[in-house]
């Protein structure tokens, strides 16, 4: 078995009953609400098609989209609790997760409910009130159990769309098998990803089975088929969530990580600090800048790197750039004033954004720097990441230089190292200290009007360990320790296409 499958078994328990219980849970969820809603729709033509309309809107909008706007909107409830009882709640991960899903779940639910109790022939309803069954008599006696088939069919697509759709809960923070696929999709870990969709396949096609059991049970009045059905999806949820009720112990810290592969691997250099120092550590991976700041804000993270570019324009809405030592000390004094939160220090190296093209093509054209670009524009293509064109910091270097491109077009950073080798960019919004700039013989376009800051890499601790001296001292001797080469050798050590190092493997070979 390779070190890369060996790798991917490890940490299936934890992926997969993750995956397991937040299904179920949106799935009952979905089931408790729409039944109900079906039901009354059944009665009432007024409510029928507003319901199924809400339903049908909620399942135009990308899932993802949906997972990430519950996000800021359960964060705002949280807050606003906090301040009038005292008491909060969690809005990473698990909540904005099952919400969405939830929602996402409920439209073939109740199209099939409301068809199938719609459906039952008038004579058997006749027949019904002519023996004298009241309303709820007739609806489970004879409504509910007749249009079962019917719903089961839509439970079982919801169940297979819930379970795919599960996936994409890992940038709002939660565990799933989707950490396979984001994570592998990063590093160019074709295994990882392979492996998460086939094990996301496979959970969806036995809960499919399963189900269709009890689907055929209801349709051939057979209740031994419906129970074997019943019987076979509890004991597997059971089976699957058993690592998070036996072996599952609460994290002593929750280290945080955006989502490329840098971040990875020095999630992992904290991680392994922090348990060496005795401490208990969860990983929430592939979260966007936005989400990972106010995670640790609010206290859902404790500890990650960002950087001060990124900070000082997206947190601090600052247009200026005073320089790289007064930003890092202006971010120290107002972050922590404003929320709380404690930058620790820079690791020692920058990841800052840069312009970066082939060597021999940007020769030919004669260009430098940004400037030089910007006369050539009009004939290129910019290639860059998928939030950089939202940033401030694309709108103030293109406001500084007056960018024409012919074309711009966003990718996953991997993917947009990949367009630039293979033609489909001419020039992208590289990263100085990815290794890739070196290994693809790339130069990176200088700034003379120092349109872009400085991106220094800073741990940031969030307001309630702030005063924790067991992670202060795991941490801070990493302050000031990693120079870029470092950075970018532990990076392409990573991102390489052959003889690849997980980002733990990266992270142990970083500090010695």
């Amino acid at each position: 078995m390779s070190p890369q499958l060996a790798a991917a078994f490890d940490l299936l328990p934890d992926y997969l009953a993750w995956h397991v219980l937040l299904s179920a849970s949106a799935l009952a969820l979905g089931l408790i609400i729409s039944l109900p809603l079906a039901v009354a729709a059944s009665r009432s033509p007024r409510l029928r098609w507003p319901v199924l309309a809400f339903a049908g809107l909620i399942q135009t909008i990308p899932s993802l989209a949906l997972l990430a706007l519950f996000y800021p909107l359960l964060l705002a409830v949280s807050a606003l609790s906090l301040s009038l009882t005292g008491h909060g709640f969690s809005a990473l991960g698990f909540l904005p997760s099952l919400l969405a899903l939830t929602l996402y779940s409920m439209l073939p639910i109740l199209r099939t409910a409301t068809t199938g109790i719609l459906g039952v022939d008038p004579a058997v309803r006749e027949a019904a009130d002519g023996v004298g069954m009241t309303a709820g008599q007739k609806l489970f006696q004879v409504e509910l159990p007749l249009a079962m088939p019917v719903i089961m069919a839509g439970v079982r697509t919801a169940a297979v769309w819930t379970i795919g759709a599960a996936t994409l809960s890992t940038p709002v923070g939660q565990t799933s098998l989707g950490n396979y696929i984001f994570a592998g999709l990063q590093t160019e870990n074709w295994v990882s990803v392979l492996f998460g969709c086939a094990a996301s396949a496979v959970l969806a096609m036995t809960a499919d089975q399963l189900l269709g059991l009890i689907e055929t049970g209801a349709a051939k009045r057979d209740r031994r088929l419906m129970m074997a059905g019943a019987v076979g999806l509890l004991v597997g949820i059971v089976i699957a969530v058993l690592p998070l009720v036996s072996f599952g112990k609460p994290a002593s810290y929750v280290v945080g990580a955006k989502n490329f592969s840098e971040q990875y691997i020095l999630a992992e250099l904290m991680a392994d600090r922090l348990e060496r120092a005795g401490g208990t550590v969860s990983r929430k991976e592939d979260l966007g800048s936005a989400v990972a700041y106010r995670a640790l804000a609010a206290g859902e993270l404790d500890v990650y790197v960002d950087y001060t570019g990124t900070l000082w324009t997206n947190v601090l809405n600052r247009q200026d750039n005073p320089g790289r030592q007064a930003v890092l000390d202006g971010l120290t004094t107002e972050l922590k004033s404003r929320d709380g939160v404690t930058v620790l220090g820079s690791l020692g190296f920058e990841n800052a954004y840069a312009f970066a093209m082939n060597a021999d093509r940007a020769k030919a054209l004669g260009i430098v720097s940004l400037a030089d670009l910007a006369r050539e524009a009009p004939k290129l293509t910019l290639g860059t990441d998928i939030e950089f064109l939202s940033r401030p910091e694309w709108k103030a270097v293109d406001a500084a230089y007056g960018f024409r491109f012919k074309a711009q077009r966003s990718f996953q950073p991997t993917f947009m190292y990949r367009a630039l080798s293979g033609g489909e960019a001419d020039v992208i919004s590289a990263f100085s200290s990815d290794g890739r700039i070196a290994a693809d013989k790339l130069v990176v376009l200088t700034d003379p009007k120092g349109a872009l800051p400085p991106y220094d890499a800073v741990i940031l601790v969030s307001p309630a360990r702030a005063g924790d001296q067991r992670l202060i001292a795991a941490l801070k001797p990493l302050v000031g320790s990693i120079p870029v080469a470092a950075m970018q050798a532990a990076n392409y050590s990573v991102d390489r296409d052959t003889a690849k190092a997980s980002p733990a493997e990266a992270a142990r070979g970083l500090v010695k």
